[in-house]
């Protein structure tokens, strides 16, 4: 799927009841993701700066690496992506350069919050919000920084944990007269909550962010979500965390001298299948210089 026949983040939200966004953290991943048949993929920020740089998400990584790291994950998937732009990383100045690189990337989808920096996971105590009308500003940036029509912007509000969910749902109002396609309102606490925000907004495409592992937000089945007004539904830590525990035990298996199993991983001939080996033998096959062989 080249980039030019993705279909846009509007008509996925009108295919997929709901949208599923399994979060990729690295290039490998996100073929993965792509392999098991998920229409669309996200790539959050807890999980890239996790992966890629063993760090916790609280603001110590900024655009260059994270776009960096979003290009590398990119270039593994024709899949549409929805990124986590954080805050903007700055002012409207700012916002407006995020945007206008991301979509240069090709990225389908974006999401952008209101915390102030340095900004840190949703899910994690010790949250702060900039003032609505400093985040309504950015949303209108951002709005009007991008160069495709289609690219779909989503606000989001950290407003929950910090001023409670009232303000966090007068924050979506603000979010959305400023321009927002869709709206994110982070870690509701409970089914209530959530079935509150997705009445509130009904009709507005919606992001239940799924924090499997210990985040705020109640794990629920993603018919149910929908249910409940929910278009979007990301799993930011589903892949990671059990990405993390695979390695550990590999690695205790090595200490210990057990041998890896068929059961517990893919072998060498299904792992040359998952990085287009075929392919670029094909290609060296048809281009090497005459007289020229290599074994395959």
């Amino acid at each position: 799927m080249t980039p030019s026949r993705r279909p846009s983040w509007k008509s996925l939200l009108k295919s997929q009841k709901p949208l599923l966004l399994p979060c990729a953290h690295d290039a490998l991943s996100a073929r993965l993701i792509e392999r098991a048949g998920f229409a669309a993929y996200a790539i959050g920020g807890y999980a890239l700066v996790g992966s890629r740089h063993a760090l916790p998400d609280i603001g110590l990584v900024g655009f260059g690496e994270m776009s960096a790291g979003i290009r590398d994950i990119m270039s593994a998937s024709s899949l549409p992506v929805m990124v986590d732009t954080d805050n903007g990383y700055g002012d409207v100045k700012n916002v407006s350069h995020t945007i206008q690189g991301y979509e240069a990337l090709g990225v389908s989808a974006l999401f952008m919050e209101d915390q102030t920096a340095p900004k840190r996971c949703g899910h994690m105590s010790g949250k702060s919000v900039i003032d609505a009308s400093d985040m309504a500003a950015k949303i209108r940036a951002a709005v009007g920084a991008r160069r495709n029509p289609d690219t779909f912007i989503v606000a989001r509000t950290d407003a929950r944990a910090v001023h409670g969910l009232d303000e966090a749902l007068r924050r979506g109002e603000m979010y959305l007269e400023a321009g927002a396609d869709g709206l994110f309102i982070e870690a509701p606490e409970n089914v209530e909550e959530l079935a509150k925000v997705g009445r509130t907004f009904q009709g507005v495409p919606q992001i239940a962010n799924i924090v499997e592992g210990g985040g705020q937000t109640p794990v629920l089945p993603p018919d149910e979500l929908y249910r409940l007004g929910f278009m979007m539904i990301t799993y930011p830590t589903t892949v990671l965390f059990r990405v993390a525990r695979t390695i550990e035990k590999a690695l205790a298996d090595l200490k210990t001298g057990n041998a890896m199993s068929s059961g517990d991983s893919v072998d060498f001939s299904a792992f040359k299948d998952i990085t287009g080996y075929n392919n670029w033998a094909r290609i060296d096959d048809e281009y090497k210089p005459a007289g020229r062989s290599e074994p395959h």
